[in-house]
């Protein structure tokens, strides 16, 4: 694997030789890796909290949820485990 401006690119041929080894990188170490085939970069593998964290960024309905949860939760609106999911 090389570096590129900060973000690690792996050839596909190493990412299909060593699959599991890129992901353990990438749940571990790296938010994301690049994926290069013939010096092109073309894909992308993301941690998945990354992958959320871009998803709540691009989504205005998304953010808006977060800032009502967090309103709810400074008003005391919340829920004991118990009120949700009873005796177990």
């Amino acid at each position: 694997m090389s570096k590129t401006a900060n973000a690690k690119v792996v050839n596909a041929t190493v990412l299909r030789n060593h699959l599991s080894e890129v992901l353990d990188e990438v749940e571990s170490k790296e938010p994301f890796l690049l994926i290069a085939r013939n010096d092109d970069i073309g894909s992308v593998i993301v941690d998945i909290d990354f992958f959320e964290e871009l998803l709540a960024k691009n989504s205005p309905e998304y953010v808006k949820s977060i800032r009502n949860a967090r309103k709810q939760y400074e008003s005391g609106e919340t829920f004991t485990h118990a009120d949700i999911f009873g005796k177990l």
